[in-house]
């Protein structure tokens, strides 16, 4: 009985309970139900608090030239203003490229920041938790989604609180918050864990559920301590979130009206970002492109930039179209600007991390304006500088998190979620 009970029992179709429940993109070799107790241990009751309050954030890897797309220099010597036209937007006194005619047209709806002072480091760490790589590889500050996860949660105990379209990254990882609260990465095998085993239906689904809880007694009747777990209320929940399979008819784009797929066709991340959100996930992020453009630079963006104003506008559309426009904040950005003035390779811009700029929408916050400005060459901030940390704050704050609250670390120090922690009070 005991070596039955120390494995992994196998069902007579030849998977396993441990299979059964696991979902590999959680990471760190975590069943789900694993997942859900260390979620409950960290947060200390077991229950999390909801919010109709939700993110989605869009990565542009590389460093996307602030010059080129939300800061033209028109006026600027040609080496620095580069080859693209400003238009005007919807609000008087705002432009923008001319490759970003449908983000100008409603721009009511949108905003960004042009005095944002970043760090010269290929990663997201800075953007996503507020703290530099450099600090993170020793101080593991949680990422934003990830302390979304441990003070929200979700709304619904069958959807993930936290998901990246992305992969995992530097950026994503929860650091002290522990693996509880990392991304759930729905490719590969975790996209393939969402569903039931070949062959097995609900009503074995739900003798597995009878065997499983006969299994824990056992262990109750061997462990009078209580100290083996067993299938407990949260292997409920793991089951619960495996044969509702509301995260697998999110992913599913096919349940979408063919019209709406055909507007995002190349973009079907932003579109699952949005039914990631309607199905009650408390942030979403993404990445598209590549930004790294020491060559090529206006080439490229001729290319990406239409690309990505299709995708914003579709996205942020939507979600004022379905009602979820104030209750979902949207930010994209990347890790730093380029020079401003264009190198001799082929028209190139390299890393400027002293300024850049990034776009906002929804979530209760102005919009409709453009924030800060940079100098007449667009090398640094002129008015307004703030940092990644302080637009981080602004987005806590417009979710009803503090972000001078603590956590404790891996030594039992408590943390502020942020150090620098001011937010952007002309968003608020």
């Amino acid at each position: 009985m005991l070596n039955i009970l120390g494995s992994a029992h196998r069902f007579c179709d030849g998977i396993t309970r441990r299979s059964f429940l696991k979902i590999g993109a959680f990471g760190a070799g975590l069943t789900l139900a694993d997942m859900l107790r260390a979620r409950a241990q960290a947060n200390g009751t077991g229950q999390t608090t909801s919010s109709n309050k939700a993110a989605i954030m869009i990565y542009l890897p590389g460093g996307p030239s602030h010059m080129d797309m939300y800061d033209l220099k028109p006026d600027a010597p040609v080496e620095y203003r580069g080859q693209f036209n400003p238009i005007q937007t919807n609000v008087p006194g705002v432009q923008i490229c001319e490759h970003m005619p449908m983000q100008a047209r409603m721009w009511d709806k949108l905003a960004c920041v042009r005095s944002i002072v970043s760090v010269d480091e290929h990663s997201d760490s800075l953007v996503m938790t507020g703290y530099s790589e450099n600090v993170n590889r020793t101080a593991h500050h949680p990422s934003y989604g990830a302390v979304v996860s441990r003070l929200r949660g979700s709304a619904h105990a069958d959807i993930p609180p936290f998901v990246s379209l992305r992969g995992m990254s530097i950026g994503c990882e929860p650091g002290y918050l522990g693996v509880a609260h990392r991304a759930f990465t729905p490719d590969g095998p975790g996209l393939a864990n969402l569903s039931l085993a070949s062959g097995v239906n609900m009503a074995r689904s739900g003798q597995r559920r009878d065997l499983l809880s006969t299994f824990d007694a056992i262990r109750r009747d061997i462990d009078a301590s209580g100290t083996l777990a067993g299938m407990d209320a949260f292997t409920q929940r793991a089951f619960d979130m495996i044969a509702s399979g509301a995260v697998r008819r999110a992913l599913d784009l096919e349940r979408e009206d063919p019209r709406t797929r055909d507007r995002y066709r190349g973009i079907e991340q932003f579109l699952m970002a949005r039914r990631l959100i309607e199905a009650g996930v408390g942030c979403v992020t993404l990445a598209y492109g590549g930004w790294d453009t020491h060559s090529s630079n206006f080439t490229t963006l001729r290319q990406q930039l239409p690309v990505l104003d299709r995708g914003i506008a579709n996205l942020v559309s939507d979600l004022y179209d379905r009602g979820l426009y104030n209750d979902v904040i949207t930010v994209c950005w990347g890790e730093f600007g380029r020079t401003p003035r264009i190198n001799s390779n082929d028209g190139g811009r390299d890393h400027w991390a002293p300024v850049m700029s990034a776009l906002v929408a929804g979530g209760g916050l102005r919009m409709g304006q453009a924030v800060g400005s940079s100098s007449a060459r667009g090398e640094y901030p002129r008015d307004r500088r703030c940092t990644p940390s302080q637009l981080l704050a602004t987005f806590y704050r417009a979710m009803g998190i503090d972000p001078s609250m603590t956590f404790p670390n891996q030594s039992g120090r408590p943390m502020y979620i942020l150090d620098d922690r001011e937010p952007v009070a002309e968003l608020l």
